[in-house]
C-alpha cells in the first residue's frame, strides 16, 4: 500500500486534470488540484498534464509561472511526473506547423511530429522498457494508452546523468515513450487511461515520492 502523499497537479488550462486527478487519488495520494505556486510547492509530488498544441502548453505554464517552479522542482530533486504533452514540454523544444517553440529544457531533444501514415497514434501499445525501471517495475510487459501525433524521435546525449529510457514504435516510427531521470518523470502515454497497468504505474511513482517526502531531504522552491 502506497504511503498517503499530497501530490500538486499544475491546473493551467490543458489536460485531462480531472481524469488525472481521480487517478492519482485512486492510487492513494491526497490531490491539490491549482495553478497557485504556493500551494503547490507545499506538495511532495508535483503532475504536469497536458494535451493539445505545445506552443499553447507552454504559453499556459509561463502565465502562471508553472514553467519556473517546474525546472525549479527538477533541479533540487523533488519529483515531478509529465503526462502527454506534459511530458513533450520537458525538452529543449517543440516543432508543430512550422513554428518552433523552446520548452522547459529539462530534456535534450525536440518534439517533432511523426512520419507515420496513420496519425493520431491512438490507442493501445506496448513499449520498450529499460532493465532496472523503477516506474515500470511490475508492468515491463503491458500496454499504455496513447493519443498523439508529435513526439522525440531522437534522445540527445545526455553525459554523467543517470536515466532511463522507454521507447515505443507506431508505423515507421520510434519515439520515446517515457524517461526516468533523477526525480523527473515523464510519459508520453496516458498512465489514467491505461487501466490497472496505468495505475500500477502511477503507485510506482508515488511510491519514490513517499521515499523522498520520508527522507526529508528536499528543500521547498518557493
Amino acid at each position: 500500500m502506497t504511503p498517503s502523499v499530497t501530490v500538486g497537479v499544475v491546473d493551467y488550462g490543458f489536460g485531462n486534470v480531472h481524469s488525472v486527478r481521480h487517478a492519482l487519488q485512486s492510487a492513494g495520494a491526497v490531490v491539490a488540484l491549482t495553478g497557485d505556486a504556493a500551494v503547490l510547492d507545499a506538495c511532495d509530488g508535483l503532475v504536469v498534464p497536458g494535451v493539445g498544441a505545445f506552443a499553447a502548453c507552454m504559453a499556459g505554464l509561463r502565465a502562471i509561472g508553472a514553467d519556473r517552479l517546474i525546472r525549479a522542482w527538477a533541479e533540487r530533486g523533488r519529483p515531478v511526473l509529465g503526462i502527454c504533452v506534459g511530458h513533450q514540454v520537458m525538452f529543449e523544444r517543440g516543432v508543430e506547423h512550422g513554428r518552433d517553440t523552446a520548452g522547459i529544457g529539462l530534456l535534450p531533444g525536440a518534439v517533432e511530429r511523426l512520419a507515420s501514415a496513420r496519425l493520431p497514434h491512438m490507442g493501445w501499445n506496448v513499449v520498450a522498457v529499460p532493465s532496472g525501471s523503477r516506474l515500470f517495475a511490475g508492468v515491463e510487459r503491458r500496454r499504455f494508452y496513447f493519443v498523439h501525433s508529435y513526439g522525440v524521435h531522437d534522445l540527445a546525449p545526455d553525459p554523467g546523468v543517470d536515466r532511463a529510457v522507454t521507447w515505443c514504435e507506431h508505423g515507421c516510427d520510434r519515439f520515446v515513450a517515457a524517461v526516468e531521470r533523477g526525480a523527473l518523470t515523464c510519459t508520453q502515454f496516458h498512465p489514467e487511461k491505461s487501466g490497472d497497468a496505468g495505475a500500477r504505474l502511477l503507485r510506482n511513482w508515488l511510491d519514490d515520492v513517499a521515499a523522498l517526502a520520508a527522507a526529508g531531504t528536499v528543500a521547498r522552491t518557493v
